[in-house]
């Protein structure tokens, strides 16, 4: 295992961020780290890459211990925050020449790896232009380039993609598989629930500090295969069916999703089944119906007893 960490605790104070969280990576992995805002997913990356010291517990990166041996963990890893960490008035080359030489690298070997990375990440026409001149997205790709520089094997990403348009997030997780492909192991962290399904091969969840599920993603979706989903669009709108489909038996949750109902039920069948009855005693047309898998985003929604809603409106936050 690249990643271990055994009852990693850590108190701010009175408040206890960390609760004996354990877990382990595995060398050319991607590991998806979830939870809501404040469930201590920042805190735990931070005492893995050796910037916050744990109260409690142990850990490993790269085969060793962040607390006693925290320079040989910072030459192991790259650390892409969430917020970029390049400098506005410098060029893309000259933030990627600086970063170099912050990891002790210079020279022919420094050059050669700032032309690779330059083409690995189709930056080679943007190289004299200025960081602040830079769209989010080629900012990202300039910001996980400079922490490539030093060749580490494990690559912390903390939400790569957060507010970054459709066509460039998508180009990053291209990049993020590419760069996984070629044996990097992935620490992520994401509030994009379908990004973390995409791309992770396993996932931990982690809510007021401990750690409440570890699998792959489509275990964890197997979990709430009682909770099947159908889809419906009314030719009239959904406003005026909404209280009344709430009531229907069968009917676990009902939510309006823009022009469609999504119904939340046990038994898909019987759902489209009732559905259908539904619309002929009422005159109106049904549009669309489908029946949808369990959700990773469902999964978690169960785990975490958090809603819908709230998630949404912390997806928005990251745009």
């Amino acid at each position: 295992m690249i990643i271990r960490a055994r009852e990693l605790t850590k108190y701010y104070g009175d408040l206890l961020a960390v609760d004996r969280v354990s877990f382990e990576v595995r060398e050319g992995e991607v590991f998806g780290f979830l939870g809501p805002n404040g469930a201590g997913k920042t805190t735990t990356i931070r005492m893995l890459i050796g910037l916050s010291t744990p109260s409690g517990g142990t850990a490993e990166v790269g085969g060793f211990d962040v607390v006693k041996q925290t320079v040989q963990v910072k030459e192991r890893i790259g650390v892409v925050p969430e917020i970029s960490n390049l400098y506005d008035e410098l060029t893309v080359e000259q933030n990627l020449v600086f970063a170099g030489r912050l990891c002790k690298m210079g020279g022919e070997r420094l050059q050669a790896r700032i032309e690779h990375l330059l083409e690995f990440f189709q930056l080679q026409e943007k190289r004299k232009a200025f960081f602040r001149q830079l769209s989010r997205g080629l900012k990202r790709k300039a910001v996980i380039a400079a922490a490539l520089l030093h060749q580490p094997p494990i690559l912390f990403l903390d939400e790569p993609t957060s507010g970054l348009d459709v066509l460039s997030a998508r180009s990053l997780r291209n990049l993020i598989r590419e760069l996984n492909a070629l044996g990097t192991t992935i620490f992520l962290t994401t509030h994009n629930i379908e990004e973390a399904d995409q791309l992770c091969h396993r996932v931990g969840i982690i809510v007021q500090g401990k750690l409440v599920a570890l699998d792959t993603p489509e275990r964890l979706k197997a979990r709430t295969q009682d909770r099947q989903a159908v889809e419906v669009t009314f030719s009239t709108g959904a406003e005026e069916f909404l209280a009344e489909l709430k009531e229907i038996p069968f009917a676990r949750q009902v939510t309006q999703q823009g022009d469609k109902v999504r119904i939340l039920c046990a038994d898909g069948s019987l759902a489209v089944h009732e559905l259908v009855k539904f619309a002929e005693a009422r005159g109106v047309q049904i549009e669309t119906l489908n029946t949808l898998r369990p959700t990773l985003e469902d999964a978690f929604v169960e785990l975490t007893g958090i809603s819908s809603e709230i998630m949404r409106i912390d997806k928005e936050r990251g745009k």
